[in-house]
């Protein structure tokens, strides 16, 4: 996960620097829509919900964005209709690629994926060949500086945590998406910060990918696939060393 976490991070940064696209606030009204419209418009009853809210907050969206969203998704207000579609493909070197889609016409965002997956140098795939090397997690990230290991793993374990480990610069945990927003809870009413607190999908093994092009041509596959108006996560099963993704991302 070293290499997939350190471009995250890599990833997180530029969204914030370059918020003023637009993408973000959209795909965040997007899932905080449909997670109302799945799940109801109570935040206590509605785990989804409730961590869509708070990334549309950690976001700086306006209150106003995020109730509208939410009265869309109950239907209090009109709105569209969104479809939940998984696409899943290769890229180079055999890695594989889920790709979460919110849309209003699933023809349109199969034909615009496909065509991202051909000009990057992958390939779409059929349903369920690439999924199951994947599993549902709960998963956050704490920097090393703001907490001693010790502390932060009984922090974790008492709460549910199903695994941590440590990184070069932060601590890695994994819990069932069950009890995510618990530990997410006990670790924050600690006054520890996460960098990264998310439902996603983790894989069973990982491709280490040591030749430069072919981790450019992926991690270019992931980012245009990223900037598209209807894809909400992807997800790889990529291990890129730290040394390739700093010489990449700069």
């Amino acid at each position: 996960m070293s290499g997939h976490s350190k471009w995250s991070s890599i990833k997180h940064k530029k969204a914030a620097a370059d918020s003023k696209r637009g993408k973000l606030f959209t795909k965040l009204i997007k899932e905080i829509t449909v997670a109302a419209r799945s799940g109801g418009g109570n935040l206590d009853a509605n785990p989804r919900l409730r961590l869509a809210v708070t990334k549309g907050k950690e976001a700086n969206m306006p209150r106003d964005n995020i109730e509208k969203a939410i009265k869309k998704g109950t239907g209090e207000l009109p709105g569209v209709v969104y479809e939940e579609v998984t696409y899943e493909g290769y890229a180079s070197a055999g890695v594989a690629i889920l790709v979460d889609v919110l849309t209003d016409n699933k023809n349109r965002s199969a034909a615009e994926i496909r065509s991202i997956f051909t000009k990057r140098g992958g390939n779409m795939a059929g349903a369920g060949s690439v999924a199951w090397q994947f599993n549902k997690k709960g998963y956050l990230e704490v920097d090393k500086d703001s907490v001693p290991e010790d502390k932060l793993m009984h922090i974790v374990l008492e709460n549910g945590a199903e695994d941590m480990t440590a990184g070069d610069q932060t601590y890695e945990i994994t819990t069932d998406p069950r009890d995510f927003e618990t530990v997410r809870q006990a670790v924050e009413n600690s006054g520890i910060k996460p960098a990264t607190a998310e439902i996603t999908m983790i894989p069973d093994s990982t491709i280490k990918v040591m030749d430069k092009d072919a981790a450019r041509q992926i991690l270019n596959l992931i980012d245009t696939l990223e900037e598209h108006e209807d894809v909400q996560n992807v997800y790889s099963n990529f291990d890129i060393p730290d040394e390739v993704i700093t010489e990449i991302g700069e």
